[in-house]
């Protein structure tokens, strides 16, 4: 019975140790990549590229961003929408609408309207997702360093909107962004 105390007392602590050691990698992790600001914590208005529906840029405007209370957002889109746009949610992979949608156009913000991505750049990566060489222009698109899942990935935001559109992995060529729509 000593035995089974001292051996369960050293397995608990190691297990304890360890789960500490990766805490603290990860928050070593995500504070190396951290940018100098919030972007989401920043209340003032942010420039985007206007386009049109047919693609051809209408030039550079100051928004105000998009801010709702939960009840408004709750009601201005389905269930995924708000849980992949508002709480960082994924949809399953080969599910959403447009991961085989290939006519020409925008791809627009849910939230804010703002034309993210063109058809053009769209490409099959094989994961289920919508996925994109480069945003319609850089003003348009937000990125911010993602290392909770122990990757480091590319989180794509609406900076009008701050919500969370997409993720794109370092290993891949160009860089490209595997949309949740």
């Amino acid at each position: 019975m000593n035995d089974f105390t001292r051996r369960s007392l050293i397995y608990g602590t190691a297990t304890l140790a360890a789960a500490g050691l990766l805490a603290g990698v990860q928050r070593i992790g995500l504070s190396a990549f951290a940018g100098d600001s919030d972007a989401e914590d920043d209340p003032g208005p942010v420039k985007i590229m206007k386009f049109a529906d047919d693609g051809a840029p209408l030039g550079t405007l100051s928004v105000p961003k998009v801010r709702k209370r939960r009840a408004e957002w709750k009601k201005q889109l389905t269930p995924l929408q708000y849980e992949v746009t508002r709480r960082a949610a994924t949809e399953f992979a080969f599910s959403g609408p447009l991961h085989d949608q290939h006519a020409p156009g925008l791809y627009r913000c849910i939230d804010c309207n703002n034309a993210l991505f063109e058809s053009k750049s769209k490409f099959d990566s094989g994961t289920g997702w919508p996925s994109f060489w480069e945003p319609i222009a850089k003003e348009n698109v937000r990125e911010k360093k993602d290392f909770s899942l122990g990757v480091l990935r590319t989180e794509v935001n609406a900076p009008s909107a701050t919500l969370i559109w997409a993720t794109s992995s370092p290993t891949a060529p160009h860089r490209p962004a595997c949309v949740t729509a």
